[in-house]
């Protein structure tokens, strides 16, 4: 007897890193990208899509040195895949292909551009709770202008989108790169150690004081300069230390009247009349690891959550990469993964977003019934329900099981005595209530319960 091959079992698991998103998810996601659309929108920010891939030099010498190890590379493909190059890459963020667009399209966009863009990037990182190879960034930018008006709109525009997705005890931290570059200067880090020191405390609030102190002196940064800095930028307040024009008057006593204290000031008092304006905290200690920023640099934290919801800031120089001259940009990137975590281990969504898409099921319980079953479906949708008609005869008690396991709040029941008197017997899964209405107003029943329990 011939022994048998073991078959070999193709795993069905996604490549590490990376998820399936099932109905519930997306669902999830689709409201979350929602809200925060309208109200981008609201703020005159239009919408952008950029191809997944680039051209690897234009991502290349982007992100700093930890950040181009990051980027996952495409091999040459055809006659060229045995020389093992790479021409092309998936996208790391969505802000240099901004750039490239900017650059690319400059005559055709209008003087000041705001755009949003919710795509997928992916970066090469080691996978671990939260920390994807494949995740969504939901950006805003606005390009042409050096106005604080722009990084007040873009707080206020963040500000509005949490606020409407429930968030409540959050911060919107402010700090700016060359309040940083003068607080190092003060503490005595050599100007080429800059880069070294700025990478060492954006992981402050990850690995601590004593964290910090420890990369400073493996990144070159003697001791003493390592122990005036932190002193500058922990010891001298924090986030909730004062209101944020006392924290940018005590910076300007550490370093000057320089113009980033003074670009500072401007956008503290343009976010004043915003609803952005009392979450405002000035942080001499967010650095922000990416090593295109050139001035102000916010992140959203929020209360009982290490790490932050988002950040971004002002990248006046990113664009003449591409086209040979500056020209002003600022932005801010939406955490949307771990927006949808907290919100889900929090219970923020909805009760309509947790429901499902499905309002109403039409049950058959006789195959003669069959055509009719769709007759009501249709009717039912026209009234503006999300209706699904179960696809088979069956015991009713099973049909209500399967709505119940969907989290389906209502199925229609179509008997003898409801067929003779043009009426639908309408139960309510969630109290098991049962109701004969007139067929004619199925719909408008329906959508009356659902406005009143959700």
């Amino acid at each position: 007897m011939k022994n048998k091959r073991k078959q070999h079992v193709i795993s069905t698991k996604p490549p590490s890193g990376t998820r399936d998103f099932l109905p519930d998810e997306i669902r999830k996601r689709q409201y979350v990208t929602g809200v925060i659309r309208d109200v981008f929108e609201q703020y005159g920010y239009e919408p952008l899509e950029t191809p997944a891939f680039e051209n690897i030099e234009t991502l290349l010498g982007k992100y700093g040195d930890e950040g181009n190890k990051l980027i996952f590379k495409i091999l040459k493909r055809g006659e060229h895949e045995h020389t093992g190059e790479a021409d092309l890459a998936l996208r790391y963020d969505l802000t240099v292909p901004l750039a490239r667009v900017v650059a690319q399209y400059q005559n055709e966009l209008p003087k000041f551009f705001k755009r949003y863009q919710i795509q997928p990037v992916w970066r090469a990182d080691r996978p671990a709770r939260g920390r994807f190879r494949e995740f969504y960034q939901c950006d805003l930018d606005s390009i042409g202008s050096t106005s604080p008006i722009v990084e007040a709109e873009i707080l206020a525009a963040v500000c509005d989108a949490l606020t409407k997705l429930s968030f409540s005890e959050f911060t919107l931290r402010l700090n700016h790169r060359g309040v940083l570059a003068g607080l190092l200067a003060a503490a005595g880090v050599r100007e080429d150690l800059h880069g070294a020191a700025l990478v060492a405390l954006d992981k402050l609030d990850k690995i601590g004081v004593d964290g910090v102190q420890k990369e400073f002196v493996a990144r070159g940064i003697d001791d003493r300069s390592a122990q005036a800095c932190l002193k500058l930028f922990v010891d001298a307040g924090g986030p909730g230390d004062g209101s944020a024009a006392d924290a940018v008057a005590r910076i300007e006593q550490a370093i000057g009247a320089v113009p980033a204290v003074e670009n500072l000031r401007a956008i503290v008092a343009a976010v004043e009349g915003t609803t952005a304006g009392q979450r405002i905290r000035i942080d001499r200690s967010l650095a922000r690891g990416l090593s295109y920023y050139t001035g102000a640099i916010m992140e959203i934290a929020v209360a009982d959550l290490q790490g932050s919801l988002g950040g971004g800031g002002r990248y006046d120089g990113l664009i003449g990469m591409f086209l040979g001259r500056d020209v002003p940009a600022c932005g801010f990137s939406i955490g949307l993964e771990r927006i949808l975590v907290v919100m889900s281990e929090r219970g923020m969504f909805p009760a309509t977003v947790a429901r499902g898409a499905v309002d109403i099921i039409v049950t058959i319980w006789n195959a003669d019934r069959l055509a009719d079953a769709i007759a009501l479906a249709a009717e039912l949708r026209r009234g503006g329900l999300r209706v699904e008609v179960y696809p088979e005869p069956d015991k009713l008690g099973k049909q209500f099981k399967y709505a119940s396991g969907r989290s389906v709040p209502f199925v229609t029941i179509v008997g003898d005595d409801e067929l003779a008197a043009n009426a639908v017997a309408i139960k309510d899964l969630r109290s098991g209530d049962q109701t004969s209405v007139p067929r004619a107003d199925a719909a408008d029943f329906v959508r009356r319960r659902l406005a009143h329990n959700g």
